[in-house]
């Protein structure tokens, strides 16, 4: 059949694989269909993969944005069957297996959806346009940007109040970023700012963690919760748990125990929702905005549209809400899913998914950090200095890049001697001084 406005894009006559998003599960399904007799076509907004873990270390000084960023043709270059195109899709027409871009239709034989899952704000739209989220490059850049802008503004401010909220940072969520970024940032205060900002006092830096719920760390074994908690306020982090915020403002942090907090940064890590793609059946999208998925990673009415990672969600009974929205799942549903293109296109019977957990790490700062490992089937916990290198281990090795790794090598080598972190650069228009910023001050009452 023929389709008017397709994209410029070589029609090789084979089954052709469109792949929606260049995430964790995205990227490693285009490899595992290296061999495979089918055209893969990738389709992401970015013309880059991007380590997301690790977004927090270039938003704290940490590591330059391309130590942890790969281009997608660099990474799949040798991959005769892959084609990649840098465009945005705005809907699928399954009826005719078509999906509409912004440079162009695309006919796919067989659509995968990995597009991931952006910040979750639960409706508050004020929330939304006053805090920083933490899921992309950009947003790692912008808040660098905003962290330092706001140190130099600070340095010409008299009045106590408004040089608190320069100062101060409010990070929502205690999962593993918010715990990370709280720990990055209490390592700032203590080793850096001092040396670039004498004429500070860093005592009226505060950062502060609020959490929902009663333990930080959720879905981590209670002693990782606990040593998280430790860790922090031992770096001097105020932690608010069974709190949440109410409202903020851009400058008043209102928490549900009624305590009021002051801060031109707030940090939004409270959760994510799905980015799903309009087109499909809407009974196939929960109310969690993750696609119904069977065990072969099928959408739910459709035979060869398929989604996984963070947009999926496959309701198992060890998972009666689905997977976690974190990289292993991703990576092994694309793996995965990779086999059953081939056992289909084979008429062969598809193999189900079975989550492996292979544990979960994060880290709070020099020789500080929490592990869950799963080995031969138990599970040990780690904590401390053994945590930090493992942590470090895993992440290291885990970047898809060998430049990647060395680069991340190196940072990590020099921040660790000199305990300096040497990527302190404002890009970009920084902030508007106080005075010319929108935000109305108001005091605290």
């Amino acid at each position: 059949m023929e389709v008017e406005g397709l994209t410029k894009i070589a029609d090789l006559g084979k089954p052709r694989v469109v792949i929606v998003g260049g995430g964790f599960g995205g990227l490693r399904l285009a490899k595992a269909l290296a061999d495979a007799p089918v055209q893969v076509v990738l389709i992401d907004k970015q013309n880059y993969h991007a380590f997301q873990p690790l977004l927090y270390q270039i938003a704290t000084a940490g590591l330059n944005a391309d130590s942890v960023v790969s281009p997608f043709r660099k990474i799949l270059n040798e991959q005769e069957n892959f084609y990649f195109r840098m465009a945005e899709v705005r809907s699928i027409d399954p009826v005719e297996q078509v999906v509409e871009t912004t440079i162009g239709l695309l006919r796919y034989d067989y659509l995968v959806l990995a597009t991931g899952a952006t910040a979750n704000y639960f409706g508050d739209k004020q929330m939304e346009k006053n805090s920083i989220s933490l899921k992309s490059v950009t947003d790692a850049i912008e808040l660098r940007n905003t962290l330092l802008s706001n140190f130099e503004q600070a340095l010409q401010i008299g009045d106590v109040e408004q040089l608190n909220s320069l100062l101060d940072f409010v990070i929502v969520g205690g999962g593993p970023t918010g715990v990370e970024m709280a720990g990055a940032l209490s390592e700032l205060r203590a080793h850096v700012f001092p040396r670039d900002y004498p004429e500070l006092d860093l005592k009226q830096m505060d950062i502060h963690l609020v959490q929902s719920g009663p333990v930080l760390l959720k879905g981590m074994s209670d002693e990782a919760s606990a040593h998280a908690l430790k860790y922090l306020q031992e770096l001097g982090v105020q932690v608010w748990l069974d709190n949440r915020v109410t409202s903020y403002d851009g400058y008043t942090v209102t928490l549900k125990s009624g305590d009021k907090l002051i801060t031109r940064t707030l940090i939004w890590a409270a959760g994510v929702t799905g980015a799903p793609v309009a087109g499909l059946n809407p009974a196939a999208l929960l109310k969690s905005n993750r696609y119904q998925v069977n065990e072969f990673s099928q959408v739910a009415g459709y035979d060869n549209v398929f989604a996984i990672g963070d947009i999926a969600q496959m309701t198992t009974k060890e998972a009666p809400e689905g997977h976690p929205q974190v990289a292993q799942p991703a990576i092994q549903q694309g793996r995965l899913l990779g086999e059953n293109i081939k056992r289909l296109l084979n008429k062969q019977p598809l193999q189900a998914f079975a989550y492996e957990d292979k544990g979960t790490m994060a880290t709070i700062g020099r020789h500080r950090a929490v592990g869950d490992i799963q080995l031969f089937g138990k599970q040990y916990h780690i904590t401390g200095w053994l945590g930090w290198l493992g942590w470090s281990l895993v992440h290291v090795l885990a970047l898809v890049s060998f430049r990647n790794r060395i680069a991340v090598f190196i940072a990590w080598a020099w921040n660790y001697i000199t305990q300096d972190k040497g990527m302190r650069y404002i890009i970009g228009k920084p902030k508007a001084p106080l005075k010319e910023r929108e935000v109305e001050i108001k005091p605290i009452v």
